[in-house]
């Protein structure tokens, strides 16, 4: 029998609070592609940090077999800020050496073919210095690679490259893959193995997403009594990938029979003429229309002669690359932005519902307990028939009865998203605009966000890279295409191939010619001066923002070197404020960016 690539035995690690793994005991083999899931704060970064060596355990011991090579891929980079992206990616190596290499040049062109050669990393948005550290790591030459979070910031097309590269990384039945995701799709498509971490274990299934969910169920039954309410929201789960996904469920591995046992008596997941019908009533029949809508930001077109009518019930949702105008779109239909060209009409009954991004809801009541909050709303809210207090609304999504005590403020980025999207089903939308909903999300509670949004009786627009989401909650997809909204029937396959034909079409220049392209294509006419200088005043309120940002930050970061470190609930607050402050200043930058280009 062949020695693992990696073993762990009797694994131990301990918190002040808290035993986070107790005799742990793992193996990953050749050819092995593993995908780590699991709740928040249940362990999954410990676990990796472990098995890579970047955190050491209390007891038992991690082993390699001799010579192999490990790279690793933390939620953090560790770039020198001073280098130029050339550098960090390929270092020293002659240009000759690392152009010759077709593995090399791939890498290149599915992360960085946009971002300039010789771009100074410290000056990199967030999302791009993702993705030149994903790129410096995937040039190496490793046997074995653990990816913590891979898919953040990437788009749909980023996600989709990602996958059939580590496809085809390795031969059949050599390297390996440990990979911690939120992304279903992705997990569904490389990985072979899953490995659940609860209630310090490691549980493995043999498959990726789809046969998880079917294995977990199987358990599920066998502990009804102390398990009864996930299993009947995973059973559901399970009935959408069967009768909705076939080209998931159709691998050798996943067992067809069992999983229509199973399924029996499941209804499908919504009943969309029903759906439609209370749309119909509450909201009448005109939603948004969208009229030749354009809209510029200086003499950047960003959508172009734009015609949509939403329909009452509509469940939609809109792909495009990183920067193509899908929150832009989202603004014209909410009503945040007005276009340049065109008109939008709203319906008279419309009632704007929106998720977005930075927690606006929960902005002015930071200091007020989660159980003030809820009292303050209605006594109660009808999901299949059933009326369900706040509280339990609540519980339903995943939030822990303790935690209603909690300040809103001390609440960790995946608690404030919950809560943020209870507020709004509370407040009675009946168009609903979900920007990027599967940020700091675990598995489980996308699957009772999805569970919650099958019964909503309204119209719903989502905006995610998360493929899984959008094919799981809408009905239809659309895609912004050179600033074009066209319907795409065939869904994220279609768009996917859309994008490549139009690669294929386009020249697209070497990483060696890629800043002299940018200084060139960033050329534009002059902006009228009242609307350069409405940019330039956003451009500096963004500066002062990210300057007060930075002075937050170093002030968190001393809190925690001074905090008792023995009380693990203070630093985890502290954690959770560090890492919201540092996703604020990555969608300041990206902002930033967008605008200086505009005025280039």
């Amino acid at each position: 029998m062949a020695t693992p690539l990696l073993g762990a035995e009797g694994l131990r690690l301990e918190y002040p609070t808290r035993v986070v793994f107790d005799s742990l005991s793992v193996g990953v083999e050749e050819g092995d592609r593993i995908g780590i899931v699991g709740r928040n704060g249940d362990g999954k970064s410990s676990l990796l940090g472990m098995l890579s060596g970047r955190i050491e355990p209390q007891a038992g011991r991690v082993t390699r077999r001799g010579g192999v090579r490990m790279g690793v891929l933390d939620q953090s980079d560790d770039l020198d800020p001073e280098a130029t992206v050339g550098h960090s990616i390929v270092g020293d190596a002659p240009e000759h050496e690392w152009a010759g290499d077709s593995r090399i040049r791939d890498v290149i062109g599915g992360l960085v073919s946009d971002i300039p050669w010789d771009a100074v990393v410290g000056r990199l948005s967030g999302g791009q210095r993702r993705r030149v550290a994903l790129a410096a790591l995937l040039v190496g030459d490793y046997e074995l690679i653990a990816l913590d979070e891979p898919t953040n910031h990437l788009d749909v097309e980023g996600i989709a490259w990602l996958a059939e590269h580590m496809k085809k990384r390795w031969p059949k039945g050599s390297g390996g893959l440990l990979v911690i995701t939120h992304d279903r799709w992705f997990l569904d498509e490389v990985c072979t193995e899953t490995w659940e971490v609860h209630d310090g274990t490691v549980e493995p299934f043999e498959g990726g997403y789809a046969a998880y969910v079917l294995q977990r169920v199987e358990r599920d039954r066998i502990n009804a009594a102390t398990e009864q309410k996930r299993q009947n929201l995973m059973r559901k789960e399970l009935a959408w990938l069967r009768r909705g996904a076939p080209a998931r469920t159709s691998k050798p591995k996943f067992r067809i029979d069992a999983a229509n046992a199973l399924i029996a008596d499941v209804p499908p997941v919504r009943n969309p003429i029903e759906l439609q019908r209370v749309a119909v009533a509450r909201q009448g029949k005109q939603v948004v229309d969208l009229e030749d809508v354009s809209v510029s930001f200086g003499d950047r077109k960003v959508l172009d002669d734009v015609t949509w009518r939403i329909a009452p019930g509509e469940r939609t949702g809109i792909l495009g690359a990183n920067g193509a105008g899908k929150s832009t779109l989202l603004g014209l239909i909410c009503g945040t932005l007005e276009p340049t060209e065109g008109r939008v009409k709203r319906g008279k009954t419309v009632q704007v519902g929106i998720l977005d991004q930075q927690f606006s809801q929960l902005a002015d009541i930071g200091g007020d307990r989660v159980r003030e909050v809820l009292a303050r709303t209605k006594t109660t809210f009808t999901i299949d028939g059933k009326d369900l207090t706040p509280a339990q609304l609540l519980e339903r999504l995943g939030f822990a009865r303790e935690h209603l005590s909690a300040r809103v403020d001390d609440l960790s980025g995946g608690q404030k998203r919950r809560l943020q999207l209870l507020m709004l089903l509370l407040s009675e939308p009946n168009l609903l605009a979900l920007d990027e909903p599967t940020n700091d999300v675990d598995a489980d509670m996308l699957a009772a966000l999805e569970d919650l949004l099958d019964s909503w009786p309204g119209t719903l627009i989502v905006v995610s890279h998360d493929r899984y989401l959008l094919e799981r909650v809408t009905d239809q997809q659309y895609a912004i295409l050179d600033g074009k909204l066209r319907h795409v029937p065939g869904g994220v396959d279609e768009y996917l191939q859309l994008r490549n034909e139009q690669e294929h079409q386009a020249i697209t220049p070497s990483p060696m010619s890629a800043q002299n392209t940018n200084e060139k294509t960033t050329l534009s006419s002059e902006l009228s001066g009242a609307q350069r200088r409405a940019v330039q005043k956003e451009i500096g309120a963004i500066e002062r923002r990210m300057d007060k940002l930075t002075g937050t930050i170093k002030g968190i970061h001393q809190r925690l070197a001074e905090h008792d470190q023995s009380d693990y609930e203070g630093l985890q607050r502290h954690t959770d404020e560090l890492r919201d402050a540092e996703g604020e200043i990555t969608r300041l930058e990206e902002r930033w960016l967008e605008l200086s280009e505009s005025i280039a």
